[in-house]
C-alpha cells in the first residue's frame, strides 16, 4: 500500500465498547477523526447504554513519562450492534475485545473487509493469527492489513456504579511505548506508519514511539499480562479474597499492584519471563527484553510503558493509580483469559520447541484446581492458530512472508 494518508479521511470503526474500546474510540473522537462505536449483543444492552445520547466521558490521571493528556465527552458518527454498518467505508478497523470476543467479531468482520483496510487488535492474544486463519476458511481475499499489540495503549476501566455501567471510562495511565506487529511481517512498516492516523496513539507518536515486533509471536512473548497478572492474582489470591473482610477494608479499592506483589512474587514472575524467553528464543523470534532487576518494585514492568525503564517505586511504598485496579475475584479476565490463551499457548510451544515451561505449567495447574476447570482442554491450541502442523521454517515463513502451507 505505501503511502498510508488516505487513511486521513476515513473513519474509525472501533469493534467492542468494554474499558479498551470506549477509552480508544473516545480518545480518537476527541482527536477530530468521525468514530463508529460497535458492539455486539447481549453486551451492547449495557456497553452501549445511553452512549448514543450522550457520548463516553474519558477522563482521569493519565499518568505518563511525557504528560501527554487528552479529555473531554467524545460523541460518535455511530454507535451500533451492526459490525457491516460500523466498518462500511472505513479506514481503520480496531478490535478492543478481549479474546473470546474475537471469533464472533470476526465472523460478522469479513464478510465487511473492504480493500485497503487496516485492522489493529488491542491486545492481540493471537487475534491475527485467528483472523487469518478465519479469512482463509470463508476464502476471503481482501487487501488488508492486519497487526496487532502487546498491550492497549491504557490502564483504564470504566465507571460502574450500583452494576450500573456508565458511558464514561477512567484512564489513569497512558503507555508512550508499544510493540506491535503485523501478519505477515511484509506488511509492518505500513501498519507501524498508520497508528499516525489514530489519535489513541498520540501519547505514544509523541513520547519514544511504536516498536515493531519480530513477528506477531514477538507481540504474543511480549504481552505482559500474563507474566503480570497470573503469579500475582494466585499467589495473591489469600490476600484478594480477605481484603474485605478480615483486613476491613473495602474490597473494591484492592489491585494487585498495591497489595499482593512482592519480592517472592517478583521472583516466580522472573522465572516466569525467562520462560517465555526461551521459548521465543527456540521458536526464533523476538520478545521485549527485561532485566531481572525491572521485576522487583512496586508497578513491576508495567512501569515501563507508561513511564520509562528508569521508573520505580519500591516495594514500601505505594502508587494510588493503581488502587482499586483490582482483580476482585478469582473469576476474573487476569486468569479466565491469561491462563488458558497466553499460558497455553506457550505451554504448547513449550512441547513443540522442548523447551521446559516448569513455572507457567503450574500457573495453569493452579488456576484448574481453584476454579475446578481444565484449562489444559480449554485452552489455545497451536492447531487452533493455524500453525499446528507447521514446522520452524513453515513457521517462521508464514509469518514473515504470509506463506501459508496447508496440512495435509
Amino acid at each position: 500500500m505505501g503511502n498510508m494518508e488516505y487513511l486521513k479521511d476515513k473513519p474509525i470503526a472501533v469493534l467492542g465498547a468494554g474499558a479498551v474500546g470506549k477509552a480508544i474510540s473516545a480518545d480518537c473522537a476527541l482527536a477530530g477523526a468521525d468514530v463508529r462505536l460497535c458492539d455486539l449483543e447481549p453486551f451492547a444492552e449495557d456497553t452501549l447504554f445511553n452512549v448514543e445520547e450522550k457520548g463516553v466521558k474519558f477522563y482521569g490521571q493519565q499518568l505518563n513519562l511525557y504528560g501527554f493528556e487528552r479529555s473531554g465527552t467524545a460523541q460518535y458518527d455511530k454507535v451500533t450492534t451492526d459490525v457491516a454498518e460500523a466498518v462500511e467505508g472505513a479506514g481503520i478497523v480496531i478490535v478492543t475485545t478481549p479474546a473470546v470476543g474475537h471469533e464472533p467479531f470476526f465472523k460478522e468482520l469479513i464478510p465487511a473487509l473492504e480493500d485497503g483496510m487496516v485492522v489493529h487488535i488491542f491486545p492481540d492474544n493471537y487475534g491475527t493469527l485467528v483472523l487469518r486463519k478465519m479469512m482463509r476458511e470463508a476464502g476471503c481475499d481482501k487487501d488488508v492489513i492486519i497487526g496487532g499489540w502487546s498491550s492497549s495503549p491504557y490502564g483504564c476501566r470504566v465507571d460502574i456504579k450500583g452494576g450500573v455501567v456508565l458511558p464514561q471510562i477512567r484512564a489513569y495511565y497512558r503507555a508512550i511505548t508499544l510493540r506491535g506487529a503485523s501478519l505477515p511481517s511484509t506488511d509492518q512498516n505500513d501498519f507501524l506508519e498508520s497508528t499516525k492516523y489514530m489519535g489513541c496513539m498520540d501519547a505514544i507518536t509523541n513520547g519514544e514511539g511504536v516498536t515493531g515486533g519480530n513477528t506477531v509471536m514477538d507481540t504474543g512473548f511480549s504481552n505482559v499480562n500474563p507474566v503480570l497478572h497470573c503469579p500475582g492474582t494466585l499467589l495473591g489470591v489469600g490476600v484478594m479474597e480477605n481484603y474485605g473482610v478480615v483486613f476491613g477494608e473495602d474490597e473494591y479499592k484492592y489491585s494487585i499492584y498495591s497489595h499482593a506483589y512482592c519480592p517472592s512474587i517478583s521472583e516466580v514472575q522472573y522465572s516466569f519471563y525467562e520462560e517465555e524467553r526461551a521459548l521465543a528464543e527456540a521458536m526464533g523470534v523476538g520478545i521485549q527484553d527485561f532485566d531481572k532487576d525491572d521485576f522487583f518494585h512496586r508497578e513491576n514492568i508495567l512501569g515501563q510503558e507508561y513511564m520509562g525503564e528508569d521508573y520505580r517505586i519500591p516495594f514500601d511504598e505505594q502508587d494510588e493509580i493503581q488502587f482499586g485496579t483490582g482483580p476482585h475475584d478469582i473469576e476474573n479476565r487476569y486468569i479466565t483469559e491469561d491462563i488458558p490463551v497466553g499460558c497455553h499457548v506457550y505451554h504448547e510451544l513449550g512441547e513443540r520447541f522442548d523447551v521446559d515451561t516448569p513455572v507457567i505449567d503450574a500457573m495453569i495447574n493452579i488456576a484448574s484446581a481453584i476454579l475446578d476447570r481444565d484449562f489444559y482442554e480449554e485452552g489455545y491450541t497451536l492447531d487452533y492458530l493455524g500453525i499446528g502442523h507447521m514446522n520452524k521454517e513453515e513457521m517462521l515463513d508464514y509469518l514473515h512472508e504470509g506463506e501459508y502451507v496447508e496440512k495435509e
